[in-house]
C-alpha cells in the first residue's frame, strides 16, 4: 500500500502541492488528470524524491518516511519501491536497450552484470523488443524508446510504477503501442499511478480517477462517475474542454 499524508511542495512563494492526502492499494491503477500546472507531475516527482517535498509523510509498503527528515538511505529505499517512467524517455544515449534496462539493477540493486542482463532480456521479450537488445536509443522510434523506459521500470519490480505523461512526447502513430503495454501491466494488476491526458485510457483502465487543480485533489472516484457525473465545477469545466470533440457532453 502507498499512503501520502499532508504532502506539501513549494517553489519559492508558489505552493505547488497544498496538503495532498492519498492512499493507493496494491494492484490499484490510479489515473491523475487536470489542467497543466496544477501539480500532477510534481506529485509523482515528490513520491520518488526527484523533488524533495517541504512537508508530509510518505509510506510505501513497510517504509514510512517524514519527508522533512528523510536521509539518503530513506530516499534510496523509497526509490527502490517506486519506479519512474518519464515523459521524455530519459534513456542513456550511450547504452543499448538491454543496458538501459539493466543499469538500475546493477547500480541500485547491486545485481551482477550477468544476472541483470538476463533479467533485461526477459523484459525485452515481454515488451516485444527482444530483437532490439543491442540497439541504441537513437536508432529506436519514440514508441520503442518509451517501451524501453517502461521496461526499465518493470525490471525494478517496484511496488508502484509512476508514469509522468508517458505519451505526451510521442507522435500519434506511436501512442497506441505504449498504451497497449500499459494496459497489459494493468491487466497484470501492477500498481500504477499515471498522470496523463489520455482520457480514453483513464476511462477504460483506471480503478480510480483523480482530478487535481491548484495543487489539491479536487475530486476522485471510479471513471464512470467522474466522467459522467462530476461533482465539482472545476472538474466539469476541465472535462468539457478536453472532451469537446466527443458526442456525449459532460453534464
Amino acid at each position: 500500500m502507498i499512503k501520502v499524508q499532508g504532502l506539501v511542495k513549494r517553489f519559492g512563494a508558489a505552493t505547488v502541492l497544498d496538503g495532498i492526502d492519498l492512499e493507493i492499494q496494491q494492484g490499484e491503477i490510479i489515473v491523475v488528470i487536470g489542467p497543466s500546472g496544477t501539480g500532477k507531475s510534481t506529485l509523482l516527482r515528490c513520491l520518488n524524491f526527484l523533488e524533495r517535498p517541504d512537508a508530509g509523510w510518505l509510506q510505501v509498503g513497510d517504509l514510512s518516511v517524514d519527508v522533512t527528515q528523510a536521509r539518503k538511505a530513506d530516499i534510496l529505499a523509497l526509490r527502490r519501491r517506486t519506479a519512474f517512467v518519464f515523459q521524455n524517455y530519459a534513456l542513456f544515449a550511450n547504452k543499448t536497450a538491454l543496458e538501459n534496462i539493466a543499469e538500475g539493477l546493477i547500480v541500485v540493486n547491486r545485481w551482477t552484470k550477468a544476472r541483470a542482463h538476463a533479467r533485461a532480456r526477459e523484459i525485452l521479450e515481454r515488451i516485444g523488443l527482444a530483437d532490439k537488445a543491442d540497439a541504441y536509443p537513437a536508432s529506436l522510434s519514440g514508441g520503442q524508446q518509451q517501451r524501453v523506459g517502461i521496461g526499465r521500470a518493470m525490471a525494478a519490480q517496484a511496488e508502484v510504477i509512476l508514469f509522468d505523461e508517458p505519451t505526451s512526447s510521442l507522435d500519434p502513430e506511436w501512442v497506441e503501442e505504449v498504451l497497449s503495454l500499459m494496459k497489459q501491466l494493468a491487466r497484470e494488476r501492477q500498481t500504477m499511478l499515471v498522470v496523463t491526458h489520455e482520457m480514453g485510457f483513464a476511462r477504460d483502465v483506471a480503478d480510480r480517477v483523480i482530478f487535481m487543480d491548484g495543487g489539491r485533489i479536487v475530486e476522485q472516484g471510479v471513471p464512470s462517475h467522474v466522467f459522467t457525473q462530476p461533482q465539482d465545477a472545476r472538474t466539469r469545466d476541465f472535462l468539457r474542454k478536453v472532451l469537446a470533440s466527443q458526442t456525449s457532453p459532460v453534464p
